[in-house]
């Protein structure tokens, strides 16, 4: 399904191929040969999605585009099913496995892996070639490897990252209900969301 999103419109060149249950939702442009499967979601709030040439999104992915951090994901990249990537910049070749999550300011070089279930945290960089093993976190620029075991570790660096300003544009002391509030009039700009004929 393509839908018109704040004035924006889906880019599909015939050589692509979008999945009748698949979504893309505004400003998103696919790329050459791309392919996105059955369920997967590529949104742009009121930012942009760029998906490079040759890349594939799969069943029931999340993309998702904001205006200080779009989703930009380079060539012969594969997003794997239930992946999440919001406001993430992945350069070309990366893999990212069931269940991985790059959050808003993420940064993934050419050639990463991040295995299943594995996240690369906020204002985060994980190098070229660098493999996240399973259910591990990237946290930091340069992002540091962390198991799920080492919370303590983890937060020292974490908690510097801004977490609530980066995402929900918020500062640390935020009420979750001032933060929804904001989150409910942001995203109730879907409301005015206009449905596109099927391309092809």
């Amino acid at each position: 399904m393509l839908l018109e999103h704040r004035g924006r419109r889906p880019v599909v060149p015939e050589s692509a191929y979008v999945a009748p249950s698949a979504v893309l939702c505004g400003a998103v442009v696919v790329g050459e040969g791309s392919r996105v499967l059955h369920g997967a979601v590529l949104t742009a709030e009121d930012g942009e999605v760029h998906l490079g040439e040759n890349s594939v999104v799969m069943e029931n992915a999340l993309v998702r585009g904001r205006a200080a951090h779009p989703a930009v994901i380079g060539a012969a990249v594969m997003v794997g099913p239930h992946a999440h990537v919001n406001g993430a910049t992945v350069e070309d070749e990366v893999f990212i496995a069931t269940g991985a999550s790059l959050f808003p300011g993420s940064f993934a070089g050419t050639g990463a892996e991040l295995r299943i279930n594995s996240v690369l945290q906020v204002n985060s960089r994980l190098a070229a070639g660098t493999v996240l093993p399973i259910g591990w976190i990237a946290v930091g620029d340069p992002a540091q490897l962390f198991s799920p075991d080492q919370h303590e570790a983890l937060w020292k660096i974490q908690q510097t990252l801004n977490f609530p300003g980066t995402v929900y544009s918020a500062g640390p002391t935020t009420t979750m209900r001032d933060i929804m509030a904001g989150q409910s009039e942001y995203y109730g700009h879907h409301h005015q969301d206009q449905q596109l004929p099927d391309q092809g």
